[in-house]
């Protein structure tokens, strides 16, 4: 382990929506692995080196919560969810316990994997932010989910927070503080988002 790597990095999984477009209910209950995602991807973020995982749930929240696979991990309910997924990112920074990096994840992705954690997590830097890359169909590496927010920086990417986006403004405002590691190798960086998408759960 190099000395770069953090010494603590909390997973948020932000797994509170309620997949309207998909129209199958809340991904979170996607059936997957023999689990539903929300596990599986709770158990990948805790497996890759986060030193715990807090679930961000919203949309049938009480369903959730009481899957048994989530029980070794920490939960916590935006009760505003349906705003948007800025109030979740917020809820998730705040819920992690303060002087820890935070690993964001989306609950949709279903290829993520304990290596692509571990690489991001392994390449982080002191007072930056670190995001998985993945390349699109003319080769370019485009910037995607889990990302790596330092502790020094949790509070400005919250505040910039709103609607739909999570730390895009936050991201886009200070494109400096950005490292992308390319995880192409390791998965596709794809989400569950319409019906189209549901080969990625097989």
């Amino acid at each position: 382990m190099s000395a770069s790597v953090p010494a603590t990095t909390v997973g948020v999984l932000l797994a509170a929506g309620a997949g309207t477009r998909l129209g199958l209910g809340p991904k979170a209950l996607l059936p997957f692995r023999d689990r539903t995602l929300v596990e599986v991807l709770a158990d990948v973020l805790l497996d890759g080196g986060c030193v715990e995982v807090l679930v961000v749930l919203g949309a049938e929240a009480d369903t959730v919560r009481s899957l048994p696979g989530l029980t070794r991990h920490r939960t916590v309910e935006n009760p505003r969810w349906q705003e948007g997924m800025a109030g979740s990112f917020r809820t998730g920074i705040a819920g992690a316990a303060a002087g820890n990096n935070v690993m964001v994840a989306l609950v949709d992705q279903p290829g993520l994997s304990p290596a692509v954690v571990a690489r991001l997590l392994r390449e982080h830097r002191p007072g930056r932010v670190t995001a998985a890359a993945y390349p699109d169909l003319s080769g370019t590496a485009r910037r995607g989910h889990p990302l790596v927010i330092d502790a020094a920086l949790r509070e400005q990417a919250a505040e910039s927070a709103a609607g739909d986006a999570g730390a895009r403004h936050f991201l886009k405002a200070h494109p400096g503080l950005v490292d992308l590691v390319d995880c192409g190798d390791l998965a596709d960086g794809g989400d569950v988002d319409t019906k189209a998408n549901l080969h990625l759960l097989g």
